[in-house]
């Protein structure tokens, strides 16, 4: 790799920590032009919110959750007939020790997965393994395919996986030089974390080092967050290790975590297996998610969850790559086994091993009345064109789960409401809710942005479960009802997620062509549960 290029490489991440980030609650207030919020303080106003809320659970299906965090550790489900670590199944639900939910990616040896390949990747291992040594021999290659349909899906995935592997594989290498350079800068410098003056100063006998150098402290004197040395050597480190989940678990087909889970994987009805670790090896966005929707409200630290009468189930079933069908619908199951009124599943994916399971579950959720909300994606793609999983398409389209809503992410200003990077679609995009610069929990005490409709989808369930918890006579369905059709109604147009400048009609992207408004929401459920 040039010098030129690692300098490049290095320069872009210090520009990208420079970004401003907005007031921690713009989502919060009123929607107007330039801010686009819900009407969270509005709501918690209404004469309609005087009434006294009763606790709700809500399951947050995740890749696990911070239950010792400072603004999480108070609003947890426990599950009260359960006695914390004593290695016995007190309830007899058969999951033992599972005080405030359960890890469906663990093994009953303490051990979890972290890591683990997307769900195309394992398709595509499963279709090597069948065609990898077929012959054309006794059949010409277009009667072949023809009978052999899946072969087309083969090879069709077959180039994109070993580029990407390929691809990571280098990505790795130039990231590695790069860090050596930072390193060197390091001690060059004289100090693990030197200033922007430390690098003005800085003389080497390498004209490149003294490049870099100047280069990183023009950037460093540009930033108004505060951005360090060190924060550029932990971005560019946190992408070399990206980089590696890529290559060696994601996209690599002989990688399989299921000896780690030790459950039998072809059993799509097994139901009992995994451990009671709910936090696992990196729970970030679980813990992320859990904050939107019911950090501590009013204790002066961090920030207020939008419910203040959540009670949040931790259910972990996402590695670092795709979930598996078989642990969301267990995960599914748990959650509404174990009194989860509303189910967050911010997770999804282009591919499914086994849609008929999670079907199954999903159909099983709208029978007992619990509500579930989806992120829509982050691929900025038309999901009425292009699959994404799970969705509320029950058995091939032939029932839609009418307890089921699939939420898009919006962003403050409303010439340019729909977030570039979040899916749409007329049909099967129901509502959208903000998921730009979204501030909530992640471990360790500390808080963080984040963007996605991960963020939208518990932003819309903190909603829900604000409502529902002081009108809990309304079912499920009237619940998605009231999200839907209280909404703040978008007439203009959008620019168009994944386009720079193409403007269409919101009601083009989206099915209400709303976005979610929480002083509505409660007011109509007021006059409804008359």
């Amino acid at each position: 790799m040039k010098k030129y290029s690692l300098f490049v490489a290095v320069l872009s991440v210090s520009t990208v920590l420079l970004a401003q980030k907005p007031a921690k609650d713009w989502h919060y207030s009123a929607p107007s032009k330039k801010n686009m919020g819900i009407s969270v303080y509005e709501a918690y106003q209404s004469a309609a919110a005087q009434v006294k809320p009763q606790p709700i659970v809500v399951a947050v299906i995740d890749g696990g959750t911070d239950i010792n965090h400072e603004d999480l550790k108070d609003v947890l489900w426990t599950n009260t007939k359960e006695v914390a670590g004593n290695g016995i199944d007190d309830d007899g639900n058969g999951y033992i020790d599972d005080v405030h939910g359960w890890n469906f990616i663990g093994g009953k040896d303490g051990r979890n997965v972290g890591a683990d390949n997307l769900e195309k990747v394992r398709v595509y291992k499963k279709l090597r393994d069948q065609y990898q040594s077929i012959s054309f021999d006794s059949m010409d290659y277009d009667s072949f395919t023809y009978a052999n349909p899946n072969y087309m899906v083969y090879e069709g995935i077959k180039s994109e996986i070993e580029s990407t592997r390929e691809g990571s594989l280098q990505g790795m290498q130039q990231l590695e030089k790069v860090l050596e350079m930072l390193n060197k800068l390091r001690k060059e410098s004289g100090k693990d974390n030197p200033t922007a003056a430390d690098l003005k100063e800085m003389k080497s006998d390498d004209p490149f080092m003294n490049g870099l150098a100047q280069g990183i402290a023009k950037a460093m004197e540009k930033d108004k967050t505060n951005s360090s040395f060190e924060a550029i050597y932990n971005e560019i480190q946190e992408g070399y290790k990206a980089m590696d989940i890529r290559a060696n678990y994601q996209y690599n087909p002989d990688y399989d975590s299921r000896e780690i889970v030790g459950d039998n994987y072809a059993n799509s009805s097994e139901r009992y297996y995994g451990n009671s670790d709910v936090v696992g090896p990196d729970a970030s966005h679980g813990s992320h998610v859990a904050g939107i929707i019911a950090a501590t409200r009013g204790n002066n630290i961090g920030l207020d969850g939008i419910s203040d009468a959540a009670r949040i189930m931790v259910v972990r079933v996402v590695p670092d790559g795709d979930e598996r069908d078989k642990d969301v619908a267990n995960g599914i199951r748990y959650a509404v086994d174990n009194g989860a009124k509303i189910i967050n599943m911010s997770f999804g994916k282009g591919f499914s091993w086994d849609k008929a399971a999670v079907d199954s579950a999903v159909a099983y959720a709208g029978r007992k009345g619990v509500l579930l909300v989806h992120a829509a994606g982050n691929s900025g793609m038309n999901i009425d064109m292009e699959p994404n999983y799970p969705n509320d398409s029950l058995w091939g389209g032939q029932v839609f789960a009418e307890n089921w809503i699939e939420i898009g992410a919006s962003q403050p200003a409303l010439k340019a409401l729909a977030t570039d990077f979040s899916n749409y679609g007329k049909n099967n995009v129901d509502l959208f809710s903000p998921g730009r610069d979204i501030y909530s929990t992640i471990p360790n005490n500390k808080y963080e942005y984040f963007n996605g409709t991960s963020m939208a989808a518990p932003v819309t369930a903190g909603v829900a479960a604000f409502v529902w918890s002081r009108y809990p006579n309304l079912t499920a369905v009237q619940m998605k009802t009231i999200l839907m059709e209280s909404g703040t109604l978008v007439k203009g147009k959008a620019i168009l997620p994944g386009t720079k400048k193409t403007k269409i009609k919101f009601s083009e992207i989206c099915k209400s062509s709303r976005l979610v408004n929480a002083k509505n929401a409660i007011e109509m459920a007021a006059s409804m549960s008359k």
